[in-house]
């Protein structure tokens, strides 16, 4: 049984994941740091505190993790404005199953970023809960984000469904004890082992209904 449905955000909700990357890679290389092949892939999914401290030792970027964050989150604000590279089908979905089952959010992004999106789709009436990964232990794969949806929803995880499009997403989700649908991400789509963890694999968000979670 079915009691509540979690979305992760970037590249579910928001076509965000090469903008991460764009803002990371130009911030990296201006500071004097060095923006390697594996970067990207590294940091999806880790949490604010855990993605900065990363570009400070990894990427050789200059400064504390906590001005790395704050200078990277003001350049995706910036890069954000008024209008976020909304996924077309995915308000439509949100709305969908909101009407349904309730809806939360465990994401990856700052908070900032997470209500800058909710509120530009419209989407911050049908949200009940919206929990980023800095509010946590860990990032994902680690479960945390999404336990911690499950309990402000006052659900057990086991009778939640996760949306997921990264492989460390679909891996937080089923660690977490969640059933997964899993939207591959266009630009950085997830492994083969990380897949073959999904309930349920689907072409876009367009394709994802109520019947599909049901």
């Amino acid at each position: 049984m079915i009691e509540a449905v979690v979305f992760d955000l970037d590249g579910v909700i928001v076509d965000s994941e090469h903008v991460w990357e764009e803002v990371r890679a130009a911030y990296t290389r201006e500071s004097g740091g060095r923006y390697t092949e594996r970067a990207t892939r590294d940091m999806m999914g880790m949490s604010a505190p855990e993605w900065s401290a990363y570009m400070a030792s990894e990427l050789g970027v200059p400064g504390t993790p906590e001005e790395i964050n704050a200078a990277v989150v003001e350049r995706m604000l910036a890069r954000y404005g008024e209008a976020p590279p909304l996924i077309p089908g995915a308000v439509d979905a949100v709305r969908a199953i909101a009407k349904r089952w309730p809806v939360a959010i465990a994401s990856s992004s700052n908070r900032e970023l997470i209500d800058v999106v909710l509120a530009a789709a419209g989407l911050a009436d049908v949200v009940r809960v919206a929990v980023s990964s800095e509010e946590v232990e860990r990032g994902k794969p680690a479960p945390d984000v999404y336990l911690e949806a499950a309990r402000r929803l006052g659900v057990d995880p086991s009778r939640c469904v996760a949306v997921e499009d990264s492989e460390n997403g679909i891996r937080s989700a089923k660690a977490a004890g969640m059933s997964v649908v899993a939207i591959p991400n266009q630009h950085f789509p997830p492994d083969a082992e990380a897949l073959a963890q999904a309930d349920v694999v689907l072409g876009s968000v367009a394709e994802l209904t109520p019947q599909v979670i049901g």
